[in-house]
């Protein structure tokens, strides 16, 4: 849906959201997307760093998070899309 919008480079017209105020643009979901997860790396560093008190350890952790998690973030968002329910 936004990837593809992204990749393809599909034009997305002001009426495409704003019929429904309750959709955003694809730029907006991604800023979203990134700033959560920031937010989520940053509360897994503190919390691997309060158990391992070794900030090296602890930033390895959180960097590898960051990674898994967006991969991970991916699949969930395809699998969704294949759903029907709550869709217009």
């Amino acid at each position: 849906m936004i990837a593809d919008q992204l990749i393809l480079n599909k034009k997305t017209t002001k009426s495409d959201f704003g019929t429904d105020k309750k959709s955003e643009s694809p730029v907006r979901s991604i800023a979203k997307a990134l700033s959560w997860r920031v937010v989520g790396t940053l509360d897994t560093l503190v919390i691997s760093y309060l158990l391992t008190g070794e900030i090296t350890i602890a930033a390895s952790i959180a960097s590898i998070d960051f990674i898994t998690k967006m991969i991970l973030y991916f699949f969930h968002e395809r699998a969704w899309n294949l759903v029907n329910w709550g869709k217009k």
